[in-house]
């Protein structure tokens, strides 16, 4: 039995994955670039992301610092404007509070993440929450996940993870904790054949846990 969950956060609790490949999509065209979905997903698989293609298209490090910050910007105005609510989140959460604890940890930036939550009901389900700027190393490395154990004082055994790429999967795997991966349209094609579960809702954790 399940006492812990920690929840990747985007295209877990919110969907943003493809609001943050556009907003990197419409920065590189910018300056001519076209990025690539398939390539994204791969690099992002390894932790790597939009810059990888600028840079092997011979953009300068000086412009990729411009448009970086400019695709921060048109993120934020996606989270501001775009629908990314995931039906019958909240309700599943409010469900899975009575039998477990639950945290997120995520790879969202500190400033994106109070953005999103500003008038969400989400974290209030949650014990704690560690972004990006909580930990040294992004997934998939396993530290984020490790600290996540740490912040609970939880064993590997009775705890958790929930999420929705290849990444987080491999950060779960390499810290030692099963994983439960979420269906999400813009992750579908990535291998997910080392989770525990496969769910296509949140709810159904309540028969895993």
């Amino acid at each position: 039995m399940k006492k812990y969950i920690l929840f990747d956060h985007d295209g877990v609790l919110v969907d943003t994955e493809f609001w943050y490949f556009r907003a990197g999509e419409r920065a590189l065209a910018e300056i001519g670039v076209a990025l690539d979905k398939d390539r994204y997903l791969r690099d992002m698989a390894q932790g790597l992301g939009t810059w990888t293609q600028a840079r092997a298209a011979g953009v300068d490090d000086a412009t990729i610092s411009k448009q970086r910050a400019a695709r921060d910007a048109y993120y934020q105005e996606y989270l501001r404007t775009e629908a990314i609510e995931i039906e019958g989140v909240v309700e599943a959460l409010a469900e899975l509070s009575q039998h477990v604890r639950m945290a997120i940890v995520t790879t969202a930036k500190r400033a994106d993440f109070e953005i999103i939550h500003e008038k969400r009901r989400i974290k209030q389900f949650m014990d704690f929450v560690l972004v990006r700027d909580d930990y040294k190393l992004a997934k998939p490395h396993p530290e984020p996940y490790l600290t996540g154990l740490e912040r609970f004082g939880a064993a590997k055994g009775e705890t958790l993870v929930v999420e929705d790429s290849s990444r987080g999967l491999s950060s779960a795997v390499a810290a030692g904790i099963d994983c439960a991966v979420v269906y999400n349209e813009f992750t579908k094609a990535q291998d997910f054949s080392q989770a525990s579960h496969r769910i296509n809702t949140l709810t159904e954790l309540l028969d895993i846990i």
